[in-house]
């Protein structure tokens, strides 16, 4: 992550679905967000297009359709930020490292999967089947998104239960808050399986120095 001042963020989650859920900072299972980066239909089209979940001939239609509809684009971003939610909520009991808020949790796992559920299939229902005949792989085609209106909710749902469905509990994990992380999701795919922060020029910088602070007044109380 970065402070929460600048416009952009790094992207670190390893998934789509992660880079979703980290776009509010700090990560506590029913804390309280001091920033979300996704608060208007703006930036989430600018998000997308920076995660490569849309291309440019992706961001022309999409932008054409919300700048002639706003209902739409405000749509599309509750439907998004229903998704994070819910994506977090499934996941973030499985990861190492994850906290729980004082006051506890706000919505179930188990309605966290309803929702995501509904979600994925009315994304289905607006998905194609395109049959390819030079495919060196498979003989169709499976386009998600085929309305400009929803499709960025539509890929992101997907994305997110193509995670859920497949994802190797070991590598899922946390950056610490107790150790001064920002509580960022992410696949860690180390070949030792050592990764501890969600950035190490971020959160783990800024806890090393933090430590070295504090080393540095014990030292000094000790020797007045």
């Amino acid at each position: 992550m970065i402070d929460s001042s600048h416009a952009e963020f790094r992207i670190v989650g390893g998934h789509p679905a992660l880079d979703l859920v980290n776009t509010v900072t700090p990560r506590l299972r029913g804390g309280a967000v001091e920033h979300d980066y996704l608060t208007s239909p703006a930036e989430l089209l600018d998000w997308s297009r920076r995660i490569g979940l849309i291309d440019l001939r992706d961001h022309s239609a999409i932008e054409g359709t919300w700048r002639s509809a706003p209902e739409l684009a405000a749509k599309a971003l509750g439907a998004t930020l229903e998704i994070r939610e819910a994506t977090y909520d499934v996941l973030a009991p499985r990861a190492a490292g994850a906290v729980i808020a004082i006051d506890g949790v706000k919505r179930s796992q188990g309605s966290a999967f309803e929702r995501l559920m509904l979600r994925w299939s009315a994304a289905a229902a607006r998905s194609m089947l395109i049959p390819g005949a030079d495919r060196e792989r498979g003989v169709a085609e499976l386009v998600v998104g085929t309305s400009p209106a929803q499709l960025i909710p539509d890929r992101l749902v997907v994305a997110a239960v193509e995670l859920v469905r497949t994802v190797e509990l070991r590598q899922l994990r946390a950056c610490p808050v107790d150790d001064g992380g920002c509580g960022w999701l992410f696949l860690d795919r180390s070949r030792n399986g050592s990764r501890r922060w969600c950035a190490m020029e971020d959160c783990g910088t800024r806890a090393k120095i933090r430590k070295l602070g504090e080393r540095r007044r014990a030292t000094a109380v000790l020797q007045s």
